[in-house]
């Protein structure tokens, strides 16, 4: 079976494992500090500030940029549900609103039909690695005096107009699972150019304090270990060839698959294909997914429900595209490690499948 996702670990990732276990200083020390300085090369240099989880950026994130009870934070609903759990743990309100549909990433239109007098932010969500239309949504935040957050989980690298994602809003938040385009086993990093939300999300994370024991907040303990944050460094030296891979297999994809809708990239921005998500439309998606695996081919749909029909939102929401995108959606392998006889396995295996009318 050809999975759907695979983690690329290496030696390197194992010696530095290795060399903070020798150190003995295995909480948050060096290590975290010298990869938020790295990783600040990829997003403009902005100030880094790491977590132990992508949910705990984007949840530390809201709290330092001081989002909270009464607040509204207008997100689309056609995501990881931890897009709008950070909201309702911030004590706002997530607002959900429908999503384009070439690139699933949130409607401008439909953000700005969402503002109210309560409105405090909106965050969109670079899905599968295709950042959203920042440009547009920046005007809009400006015009109406909105804070602007970046939900990165999926986007390492990706830009617009030669910006990367990252270095557009207020704070940003990227994801470090083991399944995205670098991990640092568990992780997060909030990146923002504001000294006063860096400094308040360092403080948050340890116990609401900058010194020690002299707490100024009540805090979290979101702090990210030495030892995730050594894995994380040598994984972003390898970032820059591991998405090259990723969008060397996705052209592959594009020029060869047939009978399903292959994912268009948006003039300006850069596709950094945390997968590759297809559209089946004229077929069951389920039995697709069904017959793939038949063949050898691994698959997954991200997402198959919408967070506003979750139990834990349950909310009342007229969202077409995104209700059309959950019953469609199919990602398929698409990791730097793929060889060439994997990828032309996919790609036969979808073109057998499409073909057969499954």
């Amino acid at each position: 079976m050809i999975p759907a996702a695979r983690p690329e670990i290496g030696e390197e990732e194992r010696a530095a494992v290795d060399r903070v276990m020798r150190s003995g200083m295995l909480a948050q020390g060096p290590e975290v500090a010298a990869f938020e300085t790295e990783f600040a090369e990829i997003v403009a240099g902005r100030e880094s500030v790491a977590v132990n989880s992508g949910t705990s950026a984007l949840h530390m994130a809201f709290l330092a940029g001081g989002v909270g009870a009464g607040d509204e934070v207008i997100v689309p609903s056609f995501s990881f549900a931890a897009t709008a759990n950070a909201v309702a743990l911030a004590g706002a309100k997530p607002v959900f609103v429908d999503i384009e549909p070439k690139h699933f990433s949130i409607d401008p239109a439909a953000v700005e039909a969402a503002i109210t007098r309560r409105t405090k932010a909106v965050m969109p969500v670079h899905l599968y690695g295709h950042p959203a239309d920042l440009v547009t949504l920046a005007e809009i935040a400006d015009k109406h005096g909105l804070q602007l957050y970046e939900d990165a989980a999926q986007a390492h690298a990706a830009s617009v107009n030669g910006m990367p994602v990252g270095a557009w809003g207020l704070a940003a938040s990227f994801s470090f699972y083991p399944t995205k385009n670098m991990t640092s086993g568990e992780g997060g990093m909030i990146t923002t150019g504001s000294s006063e939300l860096a400094r308040a999300a360092r403080v948050l994370r340890n116990q609401g304090m900058e010194r020690r024991y002299a707490n100024e907040v009540v805090g979290f303990n979101t702090r990210m270990t030495d030892i995730h944050a050594a894995i994380g460094r040598e994984q972003l030296k390898k970032l820059a060839g591991w998405t090259a891979r990723r969008q060397a297999n996705a052209a592959y994809f594009d020029q060869h698959l047939e009978g399903v809708i292959v994912p268009p990239t948006a003039e300006g921005a850069v596709h950094v294909y945390h997968q590759y998500t297809i559209r089946v439309v004229d077929h069951d998606r389920d039995r697709f997914a069904e017959e793939l695996a038949k063949r050898g081919v691994g698959s997954g749909v991200y997402y198959p429900t919408p967070i506003h029909r979750l139990p834990s939102f349950a909310e009342k929401a007229d969202l077409p595209v995104t209700e059309e995108a959950a019953a469609q959606v199919l990602s398929l392998p698409v990791y730097p490690s793929m060889t060439d006889a994997e990828r032309d396995a996919v790609v036969e295996a979808v073109n057998a499948v499409a073909g057969a009318g499954a």
